[in-house]
């Protein structure tokens, strides 16, 4: 999925990317799925996965 095909959506920045302009995260919530993109590469690719596969791999990060 490209992520611009998500006009509307409301990306936020992940609590756990850096704010030093490396790794960083950005999500949609509130959809039946999570779209996930690279926030320096906002017209590229969204990694789309369950609310399950989202939570267990944020889980496993921390």
């Amino acid at each position: 999925m490209r992520a611009n095909s998500l006009p509307e959506a409301a990306w936020r920045k992940s609590t756990y990317s850096s704010d030093n302009g490396g790794a960083c995260v950005e999500v949609v919530d509130g959809l039946s799925a999570v779209p996930v993109r690279d926030s320096k590469n906002k017209e590229g690719a969204a990694l789309v996965v369950s609310p399950s596969a989202w939570a267990s791999f944020v889980n496993s990060v921390k």
